[in-house]
């Protein structure tokens, strides 16, 4: 690393944007490019004003024609211009002309960077509010071959296009300062990503980290941090551990969403994602090449204990990610709520799997006190869509009874309520479920597990009875020792 960036950490929390910009100006090694698509040159403006703009900027540029853009950049596959594909485009060609430019020779000890931006600001009839991806490639040592990398995707909530202007400005200062001066706590430059904008303005729905200095940051925390500093409502990341952009992954998809804990996953989680799965395919108006299957957990469930155990949320995510699920966290603790953030992104099929338990929840009325029009608010929203529940049974364990549609019991109240969703085909029940595996809870394995019981590995599918032990997931960090 360069020896001027060491002394540079010597000086900590300087409060302002033109303090930000004017260290990164002052710093004879941190050099790079600007490329700003879409809402003007605002975080080159920053740099330039504060002073010795000269030390750190080769080339600010926008190009707003797309004819343009494309004889720089190319033309991305789906010929979209406001997407991470086009923005990692940008970071590459731009850091790809400052390495055959300037002569390392002559600069032994720059740290190269390449800054850019793409993004759609809000509309002049205000009915898209914007959104953007932003973004910036670099090194913290001059010899350092593989680029770090920290690309995001935001959403603008201000109604005005200045406003969102000046907000993705100092949002990219704080995203160049963090990454030269923060990189070592991704956590707390995930904070001072705010640093001088108020959250109220701006969304941030999905960040990745990556390259040599982040290689123990994983995406997946990251994630969680979105959540847990309010930044967004829901995250999601794939199998491979990488973060998602809900929009896009939800974009005009039918929506299969299976809420549980998954402490741990078992053979019933499965069994009810098989066979919901199965059905929902089924379905005519279901198109199995626009599906996405969503394995959801909710953010109070991750606070069960307390405080979120990060540790136990890796567990969880570890499994259902080795089993090549798409996993989201949300907040979303009303299963109403739920379906209207996917609403927000498509207009096709929905379908909710979940257990008796789960259904009888959703006719209580307490969880719906705070809306003006109550659980029929609630219900107006949650299936005015085309929506349909697939519900699995549940073994009654004082009884032996099977509970199902057809004998839940739901408050007295809500008995008509029930029967008119149920006889309009809202509800539909899972038959073909495994009668043998009715008696396995998630609470029950975890206890098992604790206590060093080997009967729960029976209790889970193929491979992760293995994963666990491997791993010692689901084990505090004092037993473990």
């Amino acid at each position: 690393m360069s020896s001027v960036l060491k002394k540079d950490f010597a000086f900590e929390n300087i409060p302002s944007t033109k303090a930000k910009t004017l260290r990164i100006n002052l710093n004879p090694d941190i050099y790079g490019t600007f490329a700003e698509i879409g809402a003007g040159q605002e975080t080159a403006r920053h740099f330039f004003r504060s002073g010795g703009a000269s030390g750190t900027i080769a080339k600010a540029m926008s190009a707003y024609d797309k004819d343009f853009s494309d004889a720089i950049y190319g033309v991305e596959n789906d010929g979209r211009y406001v997407t991470q594909a086009r923005l990692k485009t940008m970071l590459s060609h731009e850091m790809g002309l400052m390495e055959e430019r300037i002569s390392r020779e002559k600069h032994p000890e720059r740290l190269f960077f390449s800054y850019a931006n793409t993004v759609a600001t809000i509309d002049f009839a205000k009915k898209y509010k914007g959104h953007g991806w932003v973004g910036i490639r670099f090194q913290l040592d001059p010899d350092q071959k593989e680029f770090d990398e920290i690309i995001m995707h935001v959403r603008f909530k201000q109604n005005e296009a200045r406003l969102q202007q000046e907000t993705l400005g100092i949002l990219g200062v704080n995203l160049i300062y963090g990454a030269f001066y923060k990189y070592h706590k991704p956590r707390k430059l995930l904070k001072y990503l705010y640093d001088h904008i108020d959250k109220d303005t701006v969304e941030i729905d999905m960040i990745n980290f990556s390259g040599p200095n982040f290689e123990k940051v994983d995406n997946r925390l990251i994630s969680l941090q979105l959540i847990k500093n309010d930044m967004t409502d829901a995250v999601m990341f794939g199998p491979d551990g990488n973060n998602l952009l809900p929009a896009a992954v939800l974009y005009k998809k039918n929506i299969l969403a299976l809420r549980g804990s998954y402490r741990p996953v078992t053979k019933v989680n499965m069994d009810m994602f098989e066979k919901s799965h199965n059905i929902f395919m089924s379905e005519q108006t279901v198109n199995p090449d626009k599906t996405i299957v969503i394995f959801e957990i909710t953010l109070a469930n991750l606070k069960a204990s307390g405080e979120i155990d990060e540790q136990d949320f890796m567990d969880r995510a570890e499994l259902l990610c080795s089993l090549g699920h798409t996993v989201m966290i949300s907040k979303f603790q009303e299963y109403f709520r739920l379906v209207e953030y996917f609403n927000n992104y498509t207009k096709a099929k929905i379908g909710l799997t979940m257990g008796v338990n789960n259904l009888v929840e959703v006719f209580d009325e307490k969880y719906y006190r705070h809306l003006s029009g109550g659980i029929l608010e609630a219900f107006g929203k949650l299936f005015f869509k085309d929506l349909k529940v697939y519900l699995y049974p549940m073994k009654n364990e004082e009884t032996g009874q099977i509970m199902t549609s057809n004998n839940v019991k739901v408050h007295p109240r809500m008995k008509e309520l029930y029967k008119f969703f149920k006889y309009n085909g809202k509800v539909m029940d899972i038959f073909d479920y495994d009668p043998e595996i009715l008696h396995i809870f998630s609470r029950d394995v975890l206890k098992k597990i604790t206590n060093g019981d080997k009967d729960w590995e029976k209790m889970l599918p193929e491979g992760i009875a293995e994963i666990i032990k491997r791993k010692e997931l689901f084990v505090r960090k004092a037993d473990k020792k």
